[in-house]
C-alpha cells in the first residue's frame, strides 16, 4: 500500500504545474507603428507562446516578447493586441516545460499597404 501511495505522489509531482496570469492590459505591442493613424478595426483572437522543454533543467529561457511577437504574427496586418492576458507556464517538476503564453484581440491596421479591405 506504501509502495502505490507513493507512486501516486511521485506522479501527481511529476506531472503537476502552473499556469500564473502576469499581467491583464488593454492595449499592448512590441512593435512600432504609428498610433495616430486611426484606422484600425478589431481581429480574432489569437494565442502566441515561447516554450522550452525542462529535463532536470530548462532548455532555454522563455522570453514574454517572443510569446507578444508569435501572436501579432498570425497576422501580416497586425500591429498589436486589445484585451491581453499574459501568463507565465510551469508545467515542469523535474520534467515538462516552462515559457509564457500571450493572448488577445489582435489590433489591425488598415493603413499598412494591402490591407486597406481586410476584415
Amino acid at each position: 500500500m506504501k509502495k502505490l501511495f507513493l507512486a501516486v505522489v511521485i506522479g501527481s509531482v511529476a506531472l503537476s504545474g502552473c499556469t500564473i496570469r502576469v499581467a491583464d492590459m488593454t492595449v499592448a505591442s512590441s512593435k512600432n507603428y504609428n498610433i495616430n493613424a486611426g484606422k484600425f478595426t478589431k481581429g480574432v483572437r489569437v494565442i502566441g507562446e515561447d516554450r522550452y522543454p525542462v529535463v532536470i533543467i530548462p532548455f532555454g529561457l522563455p522570453n514574454i516578447k517572443t510569446a507578444m511577437d508569435n501572436a501579432i504574427q498570425k497576422d501580416r496586418c497586425a500591429v498589436g493586441l486589445s484585451d491581453v492576458v499574459m501568463s507565465q507556464l510551469n508545467h515542469s517538476f523535474l520534467f515538462g516545460t516552462i515559457g509564457y503564453r500571450v493572448e488577445g484581440d489582435l489590433i489591425i491596421d488598415n493603413t499598412l499597404p494591402g490591407c486597406a479591405n481586410h476584415i
